[in-house]
């Protein structure tokens, strides 16, 4: 009985399929690897209303975090700052300047700017900035350099296996808590080592359970 196909035919055919099942198999690494939430919920940099620069403030200029989130050492929320907190400086800071013409209008008006949030976190999760600033854990940690940014991105997950992943192993996430800020600092050795004297001496055990942060 004659050969449906011929020998050409047949490399063909399996150079054919082999082709398709490469294509398969990294169409699914693709989907796994941009539907990670490493990759698929970092990134986010909305547009905001105002130009602000946290490069040129906090980095260029050195301003304190704290100066601006305020409450982020005895609240559970980072605060917002209120245009008041921009007037201080700007009253006299290039206060004429086009850029700022809406922080004026609110400090006129008393209506607030209408800042994006940059970083969501659900409804059923509760989250106390305070505990994590004062146990040691710098803005860097979730936010990452955010002295280096023009515009504010998210830069971490903030999923459950991310938090869970600090939370089981907080060591090269602590610092002294005087130095939170402090986003180029350079630990003179291991910062894993220093983390785990500080976690000693605080007493600090971070809850792995559903109740820590699920309330």
């Amino acid at each position: 009985m004659a050969a449906i196909f011929s020998k050409t035919s047949d490399v063909v055919l399996k150079i054919a399929g082999a082709l398709l099942g490469l294509g398969v198999v990294g169409g699914i690494g693709a989907y796994a690897w941009i539907s990670h939430p490493r990759n698929l919920e970092t990134g986010y940099t909305p547009e905001q209303p105002v130009k602000y620069s946290h490069k040129l403030h906090a980095g260029n200029m050195g301003m304190d975090c704290t100066y601006c989130h305020y409450t982020v050492t005895k609240a559970a929320y980072a605060a917002i700052p209120t245009t008041e907190v921009c007037m201080n400086c700007h009253t006299k800071v290039k206060p004429n300047s086009a850029k700022l013409e809406l922080v004026r209008d609110s400090y006129k008006t008393g209506n607030p700017i209408p800042w994006v949030k940059v970083h969501f976190l659900p409804d059923y999760v509760y989250f106390n900035h305070q505990a994590h600033v004062t146990a040691g854990v710098s803005c860097v940690s979730c936010h990452g350099r955010v002295d280096q940014m023009i515009e504010v991105k998210q830069v971490q997950p903030l999923n459950m296996a991310w938090c869970l992943d600090c939370h089981r192993n907080p060591a090269p996430n602590i610092r002294p808590a005087e130095l939170v800020t402090k986003l180029d600092w350079k630990p003179d050795r291991d910062a894993a080592e220093i983390g785990r004297e500080i976690i000693q001496a605080k007493n600090i055990q971070p809850p792995v359970h559903c109740s820590g942060c699920h309330r």
